[in-house]
């Protein structure tokens, strides 16, 4: 049996399934088409609202964004930001219970 015959798989560590490497790849289109839902119902991707931000933070942002759009770049601060408070708090939760079993 040749190297190039055999399917390399993958076993998902949380459940006895296996992956095949083989599985299509997630293209724009599909995400383009994709539904997207907060428990069962389905939400906007995005929602159109209004703020007030300091002059300094648009001019920042516009000088940063080039083509991309400031509103975008805002909107991927914002969202490394919340991804890093839930790991700060995923951190300091590993970190409680660490101690805890060490006394």
């Amino acid at each position: 049996m040749s190297s190039q015959s055999v399917k390399q798989t993958k076993t998902n560590r949380h459940s006895s399934s296996v992956i095949s490497d083989e599985a299509p790849k997630v293209t724009q289109a599909m995400l383009d088409k994709a539904r997207f839902r907060v428990g069962l119902q389905e939400v906007p991707r995005k929602l159109r609202v209004n703020i007030m931000l300091d002059t300094g933070v648009i001019a920042a942002f516009k000088a940063q964004a080039g083509d991309r759009g400031y509103q975008t770049l805002i909107n991927e601060a914002l969202k490394q930001y919340l991804h890093q408070q839930d790991l700060e708090d995923l951190l300091r939760k590993v970190v409680r219970e660490e101690l805890t079993h060490a006394h």
